[in-house]
């Protein structure tokens, strides 16, 4: 049996983490995409704080797209160029954008507790990232849902 500070599991832990942050650098720079196109697209009355908070994400999605490809190439890796899925329901209004929004965060959590879960025990500096990206990520999830929500209603949005 093999140490499990073998050279060999060494190599398989980084390659696996490496392409865990790729995948979120892929999906960080989708959301970058995707919340500049839902700012362009909101008309009505309350458009200008909408379009601000979108814009705000899309800021945001880049700097964690940057920190996730620093600890790429950190870890000796190549950072992905590809971007993550951009398909959208083509249907504008508020309701929908968020709807879209919600799901996109939802993914890109996913990823991070994925990264958090293959990290713990391994690495200190990608479990910590892990942990404070999930806590920016169920934040984002939580405005989202309370968006979608009536005036009024306290029970959170189900999709």
């Amino acid at each position: 049996m093999k140490h499990p500070l073998h050279q060999d599991h060494i190599d398989a832990q980084v390659n696996a983490q490496i392409k865990a942050l790729n995948h979120i650098l892929e999906l960080e720079l989708a959301g970058v995409v995707k919340y500049t196109h839902y700012a362009l697209m909101v008309f009505g009355y309350h458009r200008l704080p909408i379009v601000s908070w979108f814009k705000a994400n899309a800021e945001e999605g880049l700097e964690h797209a940057h920190k996730a490809g620093e600890l790429v190439t950190r870890l000796g890796g190549h950072p992905s160029l590809k971007i993550g899925e951009l398909l959208e329901t083509a249907k504008h209004d508020i309701g929908a954008i968020l709807r879209e929004s919600l799901a996109h965060e939802r993914a890109t959590l996913m990823a991070y507790y994925a990264l958090m879960k293959q990290s713990e025990g391994n690495s200190v500096l990608l479990e910590e990232h892990a942990r404070a990206m999930i806590l920016a990520e169920e934040l984002h999830l939580d405005a989202v849902n309370k968006m979608l929500r009536n005036p009024g209603e306290i029970a959170p949005f189900t999709a």
